[in-house]
């Protein structure tokens, strides 16, 4: 059973992605392998733009419906059915959905782990002979980035880099700090400032053990995700009601 599902991995994520980075890599002038995985991240990030968007939007509405959630929080603080119910009924009418971040966050959890593969064991030579039949096999992959960084190896810049841009990326997320004291020892606002800190040193340890690629591909998509979300937090700001 374990190895039906590792087949069904691979074969609709481990060799897509694999033959898409050596099809670019192949392509590029100078066959620069980081210029090659920077592609690769904007390439799938932009077809999980629309999902992106649709978690961003959800996330800025749950903002803006925090005074209601805690209205009814307060209303119904002893009955915790009825609270549930009346949340539920909120998000219905605003037509929200707030687990689609949370849905975004799992399917990005494996195409990590496909990376991960594609980089720890794709430059192997023997790993080419498994290509599409379209995807030329360069016979060798050379690692190296702007010819100076080797991305098959760890490297601790990238990994700080990666960590900096994910605490600005967390950062953009939360909503504005409330002016009354009693709002902001609030639980759950707690938990999402530990959050701004937790995030980023998380990044960092587990990029600093692993490989570089890996980490360029987190800077890329970092970028990415912070311009995406300064646009579309631009577009529609929080409204205090």
């Amino acid at each position: 059973m374990f190895e039906f599902f590792v087949n069904i991995f691979d074969v609709f994520l481990y060799w897509p992605l694999f033959n898409c980075l050596v099809l670019i890599y192949n392509y590029l002038p100078g066959h620069d392998f980081g210029l090659a995985i920077i592609c690769l991240t904007i390439l799938i990030r932009f077809i999980l733009y629309p999902l992106s968007v649709k978690a961003l939007s959800s996330q800025k509405a749950l903002q803006r419906l925090q005074p209601q959630l805690k209205e009814i929080q307060e209303k119904y603080k002893s009955d915790k059915e009825k609270q549930a119910k009346e949340t539920l009924e909120l998000y219905r009418k605003e037509k929200i959905n707030p687990f689609s971040g949370l849905f975004l966050i799992i399917l990005q959890f494996p195409i990590l782990i496909a990376l991960y593969r594609v980089f720890w064991q794709g430059l192997k030579p023997e790993e080419l002979k498994n290509l599409y039949a379209f995807v030329v096999n360069p016979m060798h992959i050379n690692a190296m980035f702007l010819h100076t960084i080797n991305l098959s190896q760890p490297n601790l810049i990238f990994a700080v880099l990666a960590g900096i841009l994910q605490f600005f990326q967390t950062k953009m997320l939360l909503p504005p700090t409330p002016k009354n004291p009693k709002d902001q020892a609030d639980m759950s606002l707690v938990i999402q400032k530990q959050m701004i800190y937790f995030f980023p040193v998380i990044t960092i340890v587990i990029l600093y053990r692993l490989p570089a690629a890996l980490g360029l591909y987190w800077i890329t998509s970092g970028i990415f995700s912070i311009i995406q979300q300064y646009f579309i937090l631009k577009k529609a700001p929080v409204k205090n009601k």
